[in-house]
């Protein structure tokens, strides 16, 4: 525009320099351009249809026409002299394409798009009667005025010289905002051609026929449409292909369009490459016909899709590792775990198979196996595509598992992981099923289950805590003792104790000690209970039901084997709510969980003085149990270390507690 100035502003400088020869070519060659650029979107359309790029190709078929019927009327080609259609050719062809420019540039959407494709038959037929029309009307002599000599001054478009600017300048700037969302080389070599046009419109204005000023707009046009050719070029040589050339130039909805089918076909190849290699070369040709790929393009994306599908068998098959660890919990049945492990890896490794050690030896399909066949510690082959691999716990064979191998470079490393991980679940489904057996029935489940998640709650030292101690004796143990032998003081006890603890354990007690006869539970320690009281009291009445249950089955079982009847020792219970010193006391070589303070003496000085078959209870306990507890009271009773008297009530029952559903 600078320049455009100083021409004109400079009449010395902008001398005349006529030559109509080199005008004819450089014009056929713009037309020619334009007639490439508009063919390829054309032929785009026919894959892809797309209402931007059929604008942009209306924008270049129109420039080619009327830049070829500008350059058959330059002087000396078909008319002796000039005429008006040689001055309006350019500027009738450059405004008719700022129309296309423009709405190429807006943000069409469905509908409007839909509607532009529909309209693409009469577009290009109007197009073509418009050229065909104007072809006539400036090139037949006498015909119309468009074929006479021009006015003085020249033949110029006046104010829609000013529309066509604004329209290429607007379409410049909505191209800019596009391509600021989404860039592309394309974007920017017709945001360049759009903006030259514009300048071409304002320096053709002049009119200054074969002055410099007159060949510098001849100059921005042919500049605008090489450089959307030299991008498209270039863009061409970067992908081998003109299938996707303008791809980047269509509407954000072609543009998913396009991503979904791209995803499609990458996700076909992969399915189809993990299937086997006997359909990789049907698949790549058709997407490379689908998609327009060079036999160079299709390797490659076949190549990427053999990548792509190695990768997804290797996460698919770290993903059912994972899945089999998370799964591997302990306390799982081994034959569920087993199952549900061999239901996971299956659908990532193929048919994968497990078999125990029975005898010593494992069978696998027809063959046997014993631990001295892993000696070397390399799997065993099992024909060209399948590996076994050992199973161990502790070091010894525990079974085998079979993995098939060889879709990808990293199966077998993949397989001896996954032989690897379920040794360990099994391993440790194992240990845990023996520590369950020995580590659980020397202690309160509560207790057991805490230790097992935080091994921190096994250091000595303990915290203060208001809880309901439950202290439980057999009144007349040492009497019946004396009357029947070891063996049956033993049943005895056992046979209690089965009645008794799982009344203590199902109202979320915590069993602590077990001495001789007696046996005191803990609740709200550790684990939290909001109404351990009542807890604790359901507790004891439910002990001594079930102590009566078996007293008289007892008593059955004597009178049915004839035998002298032997009055059996009846449970004494206390319970009493209070603060307790409550953790691990002894020595870092022996220790245990238990709970000291006044609270527990108590429960220990009213268990001693209740009636056989009675539950006792302190006046804390009594006063959280509230109205539901029907008691007996025993009036201020001294005990044994206790300065004050205490109160204390026989539990004779109490009410089902609504909002606990119990």
């Amino acid at each position: 525009m600078l320049g455009l100035w100083l021409l004109l502003a400079q009449d010395h400088i902008n001398i005349i320099w006529q030559h109509e020869t080199s005008h004819f070519w450089l014009i056929i060659l713009v037309a020619g351009i334009n007639l490439a650029l508009g063919l390829l979107m054309t032929r785009a359309l026919i894959r892809r249809p797309d209402a931007r790029i059929l604008l942009v190709s209306l924008v270049f078929l129109t420039n080619a026409g009327f830049f070829f019927l500008h350059g058959l009327s330059t002087p000396k080609i078909i008319l002796p002299t000039g005429s008006m259609g040689f001055d309006l050719d350019q500027p009738v062809g450059l405004t008719v394409a700022s129309v296309f420019a423009f709405m190429s540039a807006l943000p069409l959407d469905g509908r409007a798009a839909q509607a532009v494709l529909a309209a693409a038959p009469r577009l290009r037929a109007g197009l073509a009667v418009l050229l065909l029309a104007w072809t006539a009307a400036s090139l037949l002599p006498g015909l119309t005025p468009l074929s006479a000599p021009p006015p003085p001054g020249g033949a110029t478009l006046g104010v829609f010289s000013l529309f066509a600017v604004a329209l290429y300048g607007a379409a410049a700037i909505m191209m800019f905002r596009l391509h600021r969302r989404r860039p592309a080389a394309m974007l920017v070599s017709l945001i360049t051609a759009y903006t030259l046009l514009a300048e071409a419109m304002i320096a053709g204005m002049s009119r200054n026929n074969w002055h410099l000023s007159w060949w510098e707009w001849h100059i921005l046009l042919t500049l605008a449409f090489v450089f959307v050719a030299y991008s498209g070029y270039l863009q061409f040589r970067h992908e081998g292909s003109s299938a996707g050339l303008f791809d980047s130039i269509a509407l954000a909805a072609t543009v998913r369009r396009l991503q979904a089918q791209y995803a499609q076909a990458l996700e076909e190849l992969v399915d189809h490459l993990r299937q086997g290699s006997v359909s990789r070369v049907p698949v790549a040709t058709r997407l490379a016909g689908k998609f327009g790929l060079t036999e160079a393009q299709a390797a490659v994306l076949d190549r990427a899709g053999a990548a792509l599908a190695n990768e997804r068998e290797i996460s698919d098959r770290l993903a059912a590792l994972v899945d089999v660890g998370r799964g591997a919990r302990v306390g799982r049945a081994e034959r569920e775990l087993l199952t549900a492990s061999l239901d996971r890896v299956r659908q990532a490794y193929g048919d994968v198979r497990i078999s125990l050690v029975a005898d010593g030896t494992v069978a696998m399909g027809s063959a046997d196996y014993r631990e001295a066949d892993f000696a070397r510690a390399t799997p065993i082959r099992d024909g060209q595509d399948r590996l076994i691999y050992p199973l161990t716990v502790k070091g010894r064979l525990a079974g085998v598992i079979r993995v098939p191998v060889g879709v990808t470079p990293q199966d077998e490393p993949l397989a001896a992981l996954l032989a690897h991980q379920l040794s360990i679940a099994l391993e440790n489904d194992r240990l845990y099923a023996e520590l369950s057996t020995l580590f659980r029935q020397y202690m309160s489940p509560d207790v057991a289950s805490a230790l097992l998640a935080d091994p921190e709650q096994a250091a000595l030292g303990g915290s203060l805590v208001e809880l309901t101690s439950l202290f439980a004796d057999l009144k007349g143990f040492t009497t019946f003792s004396e009357r029947v032998s070891p063996g049956e003081i033993v049943e005895m006890l056992n046979r209690y104790h089965t009645a008794a603890v799982p009344c203590i354990l199902r109202n979320g007690g915590t069993i602590v000690q077990f001495v001789g006869d007696a046996l005191l539970a803990l609740f709200n320690a550790p684990a939290r209970q909001p109404d351990h009281a009542r807890a604790a009291a359901r507790a004891g009445l439910a002990m001594q039901r079930a102590a009566e249950r078996v007293a008289a089955e007892v008593l059955g079982e004597q009178a049915a084997g004839h035998r002298n009847t032997i009055e059996w020792p009846k449970f004494r219970v206390g319970v009493n709510t209070g603060p307790a010193l409550v953790g691990n006391i002894g020595s870092p070589e022996l220790r245990g969980f238990n709970a000291m303070g006044d609270c527990v003496n108590v429960a220990a000085r009213l268990q001693s003085l209740a009636e056989p078959g009675t539950v006792v209870i302190g006046s804390t306990t009594r006063d959280l149990l509230g109205e539901s507890a029907v008691t007996d009271p025993l009036g201020p009773l001294r005990l044994k270390g206790k300065e004050q008297p205490v109160e204390a009530f026989v539990l004779r029952s109490i009410a089902e507690d609504p909002d606990s559903g119990k």
